[in-house]
């Protein structure tokens, strides 16, 4: 989530070029990408080149941060029986929807395939809300959402490899507030009405405050409603900055909690990040807890916008009477970040580590992918079938109790027992959340893929 040159804000690291690099903030692409931003300058890091994807032991060595390669997070969310099995994604079509995009996604993903032994999906980009300015290297916000849309390509792609991809790129960036969501509506409504996509992914946020009213900030749903009358099921990173956010200037933190949208909108899945310790083979060296490092933490609160929908009546305890986020939670810490290979730079080529809830949106986006496949038809609003299969033990959703997601100045939420404003429902066992979902949710006439 870029936070997000308006992204989500993803914190990045970046391990290429000679300087150094993180993302640009939550409002542009939410990766914390690994570009040189303004707003970004105080998650810079010294890097170096990796021409081959860097071990743990590497970037131990170079950041004294852990770092997992894509068999590890795979092995870590029980995905790989899934695929063994022929659930794999095929006949999906996962949207990932950034502005600009990239020049070189299929170069990339291509290089990212091979190193990982990963077939090549069907790969599309498209403009439908106009053509995107041409690409331009030197441009901080247009190499921010080349990282950003970079990483939400590999990683759906990881976890759903026989799902088709559709690149959806936006000529105005996503920042903060209203700037970017028309151009972003007009695009997903495209999507949607077409028949294109059975799945959204989105990387990228604004703090609702920064809208210039409540509703203002409805009258950019109009996707969403659509999605939800299609059957297609979408899912937004909750942030990077904890139980904060960027004020307009990109700059400054509010000074007290705030939530972002789309995250926070009933009719999408919101997405917060966690920590996870793996060996070597995937396997858990301990349990999982809220994403909060010195990079940033895992996005969470309650919206000042939409009132608490029914499927969060259960946890009315914890959201009072508005909605509250995230509603699942997957991997995202940088210390802990995953690789990722870009080219768009010809000074700034090869592979990167990255961290921040830019992650754990696709990763997520690729498990509902399989569900749907499993279910062989779409599966629309999925939050009232979460908010039933965590009280049902089995049902593939584990419990994270430990961490918070304060953040700067901001005392934030605590994990714990059952559904809480730092990890939401918890996480995935995918071997059998896959599954689940797959029978708890009833296919409509809008439903077919």
């Amino acid at each position: 989530m870029r936070r997000r040159s308006a992204l989500t804000c993803v914190i990045v690291v970046c391990l290429v070029g000679s300087t150094a690099a993180a993302a640009p903030r939550w409002s542009a692409p939410r990766s914390r990408l690994a570009v040189p931003a303004p707003a970004s300058a105080k998650h810079r890091l010294d890097h170096r080149q990796f021409l081959i994807p860097p071990s743990s032991d590497e970037c131990m060595t170079v950041y004294r941060l852990e770092c997992y390669l894509p068999p590890q997070i795979r092995t870590a969310y029980g995905v790989t029986p899934l695929l063994d099995g022929g659930t794999d994604g095929s006949g999906t079509t996962i949207a990932i929807v950034d502005s600009f995009g990239s020049p070189t996604i299929e170069h990339d993903l291509h290089v990212f395939d091979q190193a990982w032994g990963l077939p090549d999906p069907h790969l599309e980009t498209i403009t439908p809300a106009g053509p995107v300015p041409p690409f331009d290297a030197t441009d901080p916000d247009m190499t921010g959402w080349a990282f950003e849309t970079t990483l939400d390509v590999e990683y759906a792609h990881l976890m759903a490899p026989g799902a088709d991809i559709l690149v959806v790129s936006t000529p105005v960036s996503e920042t903060e507030g209203v700037a970017g969501f028309p151009e972003i509506v007009q695009a997903e409504n495209y999507v949607i009405d077409n028949g294109l996509a059975d799945v959204i992914s989105q990387s990228l946020g604004a703090a609702e405050q920064t809208f210039p009213s409540a509703e203002r900030l409805r009258s950019l749903r109009g996707a969403f409603e659509n999605a939800a009358k299609h059957g297609v099921t979408v899912v937004a990173s909750s942030g990077d900055s904890g139980a904060t956010d960027y004020q307009n200037d990109q700059q400054t933190l509010y000074s007290y909690p705030v939530d972002s949208w789309p995250s926070t909108d009933p009719l999408v899945t919101s997405v917060g990040g966690t920590h996870l310790r793996l060996a070597t083979d995937g396997a858990r060296t301990a349990p999982d807890a809220t994403w909060n490092d010195e990079y940033g933490a895992g996005g969470g609160g309650v919206s000042t916008v939409f009132p608490r929908p029914a499927f969060q009546n259960s946890v009315r305890g914890v959201v009072g009477d508005y909605r509250g986020t995230p509603d699942i939670a997957l991997s995202a810490a940088v210390d802990g970040g995953v690789t990722v290979y870009t080219s768009y730079d010809a000074d700034d080529t090869g592979w990167s580590v990255v961290g921040g809830t830019s992650e754990a949106a696709p990763l997520f986006a690729g498990l509902v992918a399989l569900a749907t496949q499993r279910a062989g038809h779409r599966l629309g609003v999925i939050n009232p079938a979460l908010y039933r299969l965590a009280s049902r033990p089995g049902n593939g959703i584990v419990d994270v109790t430990l961490g918070d997601n304060s953040y700067g100045e901001v005392t934030g939420y605590s994990a714990g027992p059952g559904y809480d404003l730092a990890s939401g429902l918890g996480t995935i066992n995918a071997a059998r959340f896959v599954p689940a979902l797959a029978k708890a949710v009833r296919p409509t006439k809008w439903a077919q893929p």
